[in-house]
């Protein structure tokens, strides 16, 4: 059959659809912003492992809405066959009003299908869900396949040629629940019964609550599925207190979630009531929904073309793809601009590819970048592919699969986040998983289709050794050997890749063993902390399984000093009452069951343990705790807290003295309108860092999200190693950087596997660099003279000048005592050492004009 006319059918018969009240624009919330995650796996997980994540970010919802998707399910969950999950269409109703039940039965379903099996999706009612303001909908999954009479019928009256009999069957079952969602929900004030989802070997439950009260409510603990989606709302555009509300929202065999909102909501409802489409659940994520089906069922498009519609490339990524894509990409947006979301929006996708026998999870990023989002890949005995809001939600989620027995461990291979409409790989990245008992298979690929590697030929923990305990080699013995802090990390480091994870295992055993004294458990922690922080070369080892063990460690000696105290050791923690301390006692904070931010979070026992003298703060065993080292107030110079474990938003914020090291990744807000102190962050940082910065000095050895320092003012001063995905330094306020005014320094480098720096293929990937900036300056190591004028709104590069030289060494000398990468290093370029003039250039902003008074504010250094 040919497609455009099927296209053409289709569109037409979707034309006499009913038109539910959800079609106007309307609105009723202000703008939020959600919490996503996503997980696929080679082998089905169970829900249970998106509770923690789930769990550490409802923060991001207010319980209004909550949902959850599952694609790749276990069939003896349901009492059903292999076969039939995989052949039958799996219609999901939510019944409100269980009345409703018959007349939904008599007129959507026994007309329509043939039910192979009925299956009641258990749900605690009358009370039994604590926590819940509304009772969440009884739910009836349908397991059913199109009568041939009904098929006949359809197509005779809808006009859609016959040859492709799937694609009718789908077009019937997609028009089949719009009717009767205009019946039992839309179209009236009485909200009944409405579809949640109606795809193959799919489904999608919603709840007025958070996501992790759907899996709960449910009983989805134990439901296993390749790819899960999990999602919580905070007020957007449309009713948020109804469960039809909540995310997900379908298509046919696509289910999607969206952290955000859309400016132009109203025109996209226009342009999809052109090709007969009308969205009928009174807010807008439906829209998108609605527009990926379209175009990748109706219209046929591939990934690439509905990704590229959904998120344009423009400007300077659009000029620099290559010719076929441009002529392509100018077509596809030319055709379907109104269909492209405006506004702030980051979409997870689950997606059932049943033809292909896939299932997939889809993360697609706005050419904005307004939300955060990030990428992680695990590759082991079990492959698994995660995106979520948060980086620590990928962590919690890991830290859950590790404790399932599949071969999973805490920490990911690979983390990254995405710039939206990017020429290098688009901004959006498909983990694909095979389902096939017998062939499980995950891959990750960027919106161009290119695979995503990660650590190859690296040994699989926990990848058992030969090494033989008293060895020559015996990693016990160097662990008892007494021996500094740094020359007993650095000598462990040299001797991993021939140790091997046991080795290390070892190791780190003896390391705590010997910890029973001050000295002894001070030693511990620099030697755990020089192991996380230092890439090494590692063999055929994998630091994410190295950074699971010595994490381990940490907790594991939190545990020994809270059982049997050490004099110059503070511990709190879960049940702790707090203790007066001095400042000669090191207080270990233990973030293991303590709530996330409020009464009793790390941040108030860091602040109230201050306020007793306290000056030197561990703190381990995070996992999305937020402002830790916020509301020490001014003055708190002296004071130094080191942060183990997957830490959450606002570290830092408002730091004013105090210094924080963080011993792996930092999240999105950190260390927001901070005036002084020192922090240095031993990974990458989120979103929006140093927003409103007005001092103090910043140490980054990884990569920025977008939009870091905006609004900074006074005399910040920052080395990120790594680079920023966009809009750095966006209205950048911060004086004259030779007479004590701020600046940022960008390297351009990168970590591989074994610690070794390698140069990016760009310094600055983006647009708007030093955007609108009105002071201050941008250093850029860029040796091959990459950066250019159209990667500029407002400012100028100019050559780098002896003074300026002379201000920003200083920093890159701390850079280098910090991270180990000298100066020597920054100052090669392709095996040549160069001048810092050929190295580094500067971005100043492009007109000089008098500073407003908090503009030229600066503190004497």
């Amino acid at each position: 059959m040919d497609r455009a006319e099927l296209t053409r059918a289709i569109l037409a018969s979707e034309r006499l659809l009913p038109r539910g009240a959800g079609s106007s624009a309307e609105r009723q919330e202000a703008e939020g912003g959600c919490g996503v995650v996503g997980v696929a796996a080679s082998v089905r997980i169970p829900g249970r492992a998106l509770l923690r994540s789930l769990g550490q970010m409802r923060n991001r919802g207010n319980g209004k809405g909550g949902g959850i998707a599952a694609v790749g399910l276990e069939p003896g969950f349901f009492g059903v066959a292999p076969a039939v999950l995989r052949g039958d269409y799996l219609l999901a109703v939510a019944y409100l009003d269980p009345t409703a039940r018959p007349e939904v039965e008599r007129g959507y379903v026994e007309p329509v299908f043939e039910v192979d099996h009925v299956f009641e999706v258990p749900s605690g009612r009358d009370g039994d869900n604590p926590g819940l303001d509304v009772e969440p909908p009884r739910v009836t999954c349908y397991f059913a396949r199109v009568r041939p009479d009904a098929r006949a019928a359809f197509r005779s009256t809808s006009g859609i040629p016959g040859g492709d009999e799937a694609a009718v069957d789908d077009e019937l079952v997609y028009q089949n629940s719009c009717r009767l969602n205009a019946a039992f929900y839309a179209s009236t004030g009485d909200k009944r019964a409405f579809v949640l989802s109606h795809g193959r070997d799919l489904l999608v439950l919603k709840l007025v609550g958070h996501g992790d009260d759907v899996i709960r409510a449910y009983g989805l603990e134990d439901l296993r599925a390749h790819v899960w989606i999990g999602h919580h709302r905070y007020p957007t555009k449309g009713r948020v207190w109804h469960p039809g509300g909540a995310h997900p929202f379908v298509g046919l065999n696509e289910a999607l979630v969206h952290n955000g909102d859309f400016a132009n909501y109203a025109s996209m409802c226009a342009s999809l009531a052109q090709r007969g489409r009308f969205p009928l659940f009174l807010t807008d994520t439906e829209v998108a929904a609605l527009v990926f089906d379209l175009l990748h069922r109706v219209y046929g498009y591939p990934l690439e073309y509905v990704i590229e519609v959904l998120a344009p490339t423009t400007e300077r990524d659009f000029a620099l793809l290559p010719d076929e894509r441009r002529r392509i990409y100018g077509m596809l947006q030319a055709t379907h601009m109104h269909l492209s979301p405006d506004g702030p929006w980051y979409f997870l996708i689950a997606q059932s590819a049943v033809r292909e026998g896939l299932a997939r999870l889809i993360g697609i990023t706005d050419t904005s970048m307004l939300r955060p989002q990030v990428f992680a890949l695990q590759r082991g005995g079990v492959s698994i592919g995660l995106a979520a809001s948060e980086k620590q939600a990928i962590d919690a989620a890991l830290e859950s699969l590790a404790g399932e027995g599949i071969g999973a461990w805490a920490r990911a291979d690979r983390y990254w986040s995405a710039r939206g409409g990017s020429h290098t790989d688009g901004g959006a990245f498909v983990f694909n998983v095979v389902v096939d008992e017998a062939t499980p298979r995950l891959w990750c690929t960027d919106k161009f289709g290119r695979e995503i590697q990660v650590a190859k030929g690296r040994l699989v923990p926990p990848g058992q050794t030969t090494l033989q305990v008293g060895a020559v080699d015996d990693p016990a013995a160097l662990a008892a050997s007494g021996r500094p802090a740094t020359e007993l990390a650095d000598e462990a480091a040299r001797r991993l890749p021939g140790w091997g994870y046991d080795g290390l295992a070892a190791f780190l055993g003896a390391l705590r063993v010997g910890a029973v004294g001050d000295e002894t458990t001070a030693r511990a922690f620099d030697v755990l902390a020089r192991l996380l922080d230092q890439p090494r070369h590692l063999g055929s080892l994998k630091r994410s399984y190295i950074v699971t063990l010595v994490e381990r460690c940490l907790q594991g000696l939190s545990d020994d000093i809270r059982t049997s105290p050490r004099d110059g050791f503070a511990w709190l923690g879960a049940g702790q009452v707090i203790l007066p301390a001095t400042a000669d006692v090191a207080v270990l904070v233990d973030a293991r069951g303590l709530p996330a931010e409020g009464s009793g979070s790390p941040s108030r026992l860091i602040v109230d343990a201050y306020g007793r003298g306290a000056r030197r703060f561990i703190v381990v065993g995070t996992g999305g705790h937020r402002f830790i080292g916020c509301g020490l107030g001014p003055g708190s110079g002296g004071v130094r807290i080191d942060v183990f474990g997957s830490s959450g938003d606002y570290l830092g914020s408002g730091l004013d003295g105090a210094e924080i090291v963080v011993h792996g990744s930092a999240q999105d807000q950190a260390a927001q309108i901070v005036k002084d102190g020192t922090l240095v962050v031993h990974g990458d940082v989120g979103q929006t860092f140093l927003y409103a910065a007005k001092g103090g000095e910043v140490y980054v050895r990884g990569n920025a999200a977008g939009r870091p320092l905006i609004n900074a003012v006074g005399h910040p001063r920052v080395v990120i190693n790594g680079t920023c995905l966009d809009y750095l330094a966006e209205s950048f306020m911060a004086g004259d950087p030779l007479a004590g005014g701020g600046f940022v320094v960008l390297n351009g480098l990168a970590f591989d596997e074994d610690g070794e720096l390698l140069e990016l293929d760009e310094p600055y990937p983006g647009g708007n660099l030093f955007s609108l900036a009105s002071g201050g300056a941008i250093y850029v190591r860029d040796p091959r003279g990459l950066v250019g004028p159209d990667q500029l709104n407002g400012g100028r590069i100019v050559g780098l000048g002896a003074p300026d030289w002379e201000r920003i060494r200083p920093y890159l000398e701390k850079n280098e005592q910090i991270f180990g990468i000298s100066l020597e290093r920054l100052l090669t370029a392709d095996d040549e050492r160069l001048s810092p003039e050929q190295v580094y250039r500067k971005v100043r902003p492009a007109e000089n004009h008098a500073l407003s008074p908090e503009e030229a504010w600066v503190r004497p250094e």
